[in-house]
């Protein structure tokens, strides 16, 4: 594998338009965005996305920071209550137009030499710059397998050094980063604020720019649910570590690890910390962050509080191999997510459970039991959807005939109903559903999409462009009607799981 910034300019373009890159949260295999994305770079590549605006009465451009809900939000539960997330499908056109003006090479030289001006000097470690898989295994596998090698593990080697470890991170950061301060950070911020705030040559404001564009004209947040999001969320934080740096040279053992928002703070003395924490909170006000306070941590066993709690808990307390039955089983799955709700071990376990099940000829007596406690598993950890999907199709085929798998739908629905910002729980509600009966209408515009192929479901507000643009976003399939006829009913594992080579 290897990191963006390995990448040539053009290399650098490939990569970020690619599906994987365009979104990279979990939707069913049947949704297929790289036919848009391969039309529009046709279209756009060497112009300037201007070029396609609509003209108004009065004979002016109308823009897109004019008008609301040009990107698609696609809302998800965080926590099971009212806490949620707003994944987005970036509008297409300002997506690929974005990427091509990053990737021109003078624009990407300038901005990989930025970065390598954010790394001297400093003991401050990134290790979570976006990753392109040179394996059968996806980008997104090897990036969680960059966590585990360059956070926890190192952590656990740092602890031959340090005597403490501070653990903390950035509030809402997404949602929460100024639009302007990616020019500060890829030019000198006095210089963009005085003289060059509207110089359209610094790749710094075009990217801004953009951001504005995709959010009616708002500066605070930036999208979240890209790589190429991703990559710019890091070109702030970056310039975060590069201030810092500067704050805290007179503190001479020391060694941060960030993972994009999060920071692993390894001393000797406790004082050092505290100076490195007040002059962080000090650099993220400037840009508009703040840290959270509830989640900053102190640890004097830094072998101990490297490993995520959910996951050192698992490993201690682990009883699945002592289960005789899959309902038991599942009764400590359960337990786990009620003691770390919405973790990483929980949707691993689940994973691993579906494993020993999906070629099982029969299995517990009382499915709608087995049903109900997987339902409730999901209500509460939003990240387990889609492998809770896969288990209950697997359930729903041990049961007797077509009537009570509809039954057990309708009471699914209903309990689901009770939680607000289901969207993309509804998605895989339908993947569970859409060999079962068809005929289940859904509120999510996506599965709208997949319901209806004659039904003109616009995702985003294309009203600001001209029609040769407008007529290809409209038209053009993001469904894979073929994928969807070769589904089976019960979910392949491969459709939901991460780590896919794992399974195989």
């Amino acid at each position: 594998m290897r990191n963006i910034l390995d990448l040539s300019n053009q290399q650098a373009r490939n990569f970020l338009l690619k599906e994987e890159s365009y979104f990279n949260f979990d939707l069913p295999a049947y949704f297929n965005f790289s036919r848009l994305i391969k039309i529009l770079s046709k279209q756009l590549k060497g112009k300037n996305l201007s070029n396609f605006y609509s003209i108004n009465s009065d004979n002016k451009p109308l823009k897109p920071e004019y008008f609301e809900e040009v990107n698609y939000k696609l809302l998800s539960n965080k926590n099971g209550q009212y806490a949620w997330r707003p994944f987005q499908l970036i509008h297409p056109a300002l997506y690929v137009s974005l990427v091509d003006k990053i990737t021109e090479k003078n624009h990407w030289n300038a901005i990989i030499k930025k970065f390598k001006e954010f790394k001297q000097k400093t003991k401050i470690e990134c290790v979570s710059l976006p990753i392109q898989s040179k394996t059968k295994a996806s980008d997104k596998e090897e990036q969680v397998g960059q966590w585990w090698q360059e956070v926890e593990q190192k952590s656990v080697e740092l602890s031959l050094d340090y005597a403490y470890l501070y653990q903390t991170d950035i509030t809402d950061c997404y949602s929460s980063i100024y639009t302007h301060s990616v020019a500060w950070a890829l030019h000198d911020r006095e210089i963009v604020k005085n003289t060059e705030r509207f110089n359209m040559n610094l790749i710094g404001n075009i990217i801004d720019k953009h951001l504005r564009q995709m959010s009616y004209g708002q500066t605070n947040g930036i999208p979240q649910g890209s790589v190429l999001m991703d990559f710019i969320a890091e070109i702030v934080l970056g310039y975060a570590d590069k201030l810092l740096a500067a704050k805290i040279e007179n503190i001479e053992e020391y060694k941060i690890i960030r993972y994009r928002d999060d920071y692993r703070i390894f001393v000797n003395n406790p004082q050092d910390a505290e100076e490195i924490i007040k002059n962080l909170t000090e650099v993220l006000i400037d840009l508009g962050l703040k840290l959270n306070d509830e989640k900053t941590i102190k640890s004097d066993n830094i072998i101990r509080d490297s490993i995520k709690p959910d996951k050192l808990y698992w490993e201690i307390n682990n009883k699945i191999k002592l289960s005789k039955t899959v309902q038991s089983e599942l009764y400590i799955i359960h337990a786990l997510a009620e003691r770390y709700p919405n973790s990483g071990s929980v949707s691993r376990q689940l994973q691993e459970l579906y494993q020993r099940i999906k070629n099982s000829k029969k299995i517990d007596k009382n499915i709608k039991v087995l049903i109900s406690i997987v339902v409730d598993i999901a209500f509460k950890n939003p990240r387990t959807y889609p492998i809770v999907s896969a288990i209950l199709s697997k359930f729903f085929s041990f049961l007797k005939n077509e009537t009570e798998r509809k039954d057990a739908i309708e009471r699914i629905k209903r309990k689901f109903e009770k939680l607000p910002n289901t969207g993309h729980l509804q998605i895989w509600i339908q993947r569970l559903t859409i060999k079962i009966d068809t005929s289940i209408a859904y509120e999510e515009k996506l599965c709208q999409k997949v319901k209806d192929k004659d039904v003109k479901v616009q995702l985003w507000n294309s009203d600001w462009l001209n029609n040769s643009l407008k007529i290809i976003i409209d038209s053009t399939k993001i469904i894979d009607n073929n994928k969807i006829e070769k589904l089976k009913p019960v979910i392949d594992v491969n459709e939901v799981a991460l780590f896919k080579q794992y399974y195989n």
